[in-house]
């Protein structure tokens, strides 16, 4: 039960954070799967370095949306830079 909780978390987390950076983005819901879980990590990573979580705390959805919506920026800054035309 345990990883159809993780599964299902990260496609919530993912779609909402593709929902809030509006564009274009990859993949289907397999991706939106991963950006979500990859989100929770950033999320519980953020959340440490300010002091909000402590050793054994994971992020919560709030953390885990950042986190992913951060990821997609990220992705979008370095996409953005390989499609430009170098002048």
């Amino acid at each position: 039960m345990g990883l159809i909780t993780i599964l299902v978390v990260g496609l919530i987390v993912g779609a909402i954070a593709k929902l809030l950076v509006p564009g274009r983005d990859p993949g289907g819901w397999i991706v939106t799967i991963l950006l979500g879980i990859a989100g929770a990590f950033v999320g519980t990573w953020l959340g440490r370095m300010v002091g909000v979580y402590s050793s054994g705390q994971g992020a919560g959805w709030i953390a885990s949306i950042i986190g992913a919506v951060v990821l997609l920026l990220i992705y979008r800054a370095i996409v953005g830079r390989r499609r430009s035309p170098p002048i």
